[in-house]
């Protein structure tokens, strides 16, 4: 089994946050895991007609045939009103349809989130959570993920400052790969 995990993070900017996080997630997967980080930039608003009229735009075919072929996601989510960003959901969305064809069945999924102050986007993480349980996306539990004061985390290149973030940000990745083994049943 090849253990390929896709990293959403749910924001656009170039300069996000999600997105820094997201690279330093890649940078530290596990052996024997192959994270990839899935672009969510360039899905329409999901509207049910593309499907039921058989007008997909191309950008929601590439999308769910590349979520296809991988076996677990970690989302990075920063919080928007104490929720989601609408793109996240968005994302969400395009690969739960159409109906019965969702490409997120059963491959397991963790959430960490993020903000530049001290909630951590508590809100946005248990957001996504509810999303889950109906797409039935098993979720790991422990460690929870939440990140506060993010702005702090990162130098100009992207790298992570502190070596006690990256220790944790390390084992956060590191108990979800074994939660992903136990879950997929090859320890």
């Amino acid at each position: 089994m090849s253990n390929r995990i896709g990293i959403i993070a749910g924001s656009l900017r170039k300069a996000s946050l999600s997105k820094k996080l997201a690279r330093a997630v890649v940078d530290l997967q596990p052996e024997g895991f192959e994270f990839e980080i899935l672009s969510i930039d360039n899905l329409p608003i999901y509207n049910q007609d593309f499907d039921d009229f058989n007008e997909v735009p191309e950008s929601y075919t590439e999308f769910r045939t590349k979520l296809k072929d991988i076996e677990g996601f970690i989302f990075i989510t920063p919080e928007y009103n104490r929720s989601i960003p609408g793109v996240l959901k968005n994302a969400i969305d395009v690969g739960s349809r159409p109906a019965g064809a969702s490409v997120w069945d059963s491959k397991p999924a963790a959430v960490f989130s993020s903000s530049p102050g001290n909630l951590s986007a508590f809100g946005a993480n248990h957001h996504l959570r509810q999303c889950f349980v109906y797409l039935n996306l098993p979720t790991m539990q422990q460690p929870e993920v939440y990140i506060a004061n993010v702005t702090e985390w990162f130098d100009d290149n992207g790298n992570i400052k502190s070596e006690d973030n990256r220790k944790f940000l390390k084992s956060a990745i590191d108990a979800y790969a074994e939660w992903f083994k136990k879950t997929k049943g090859n320890q």
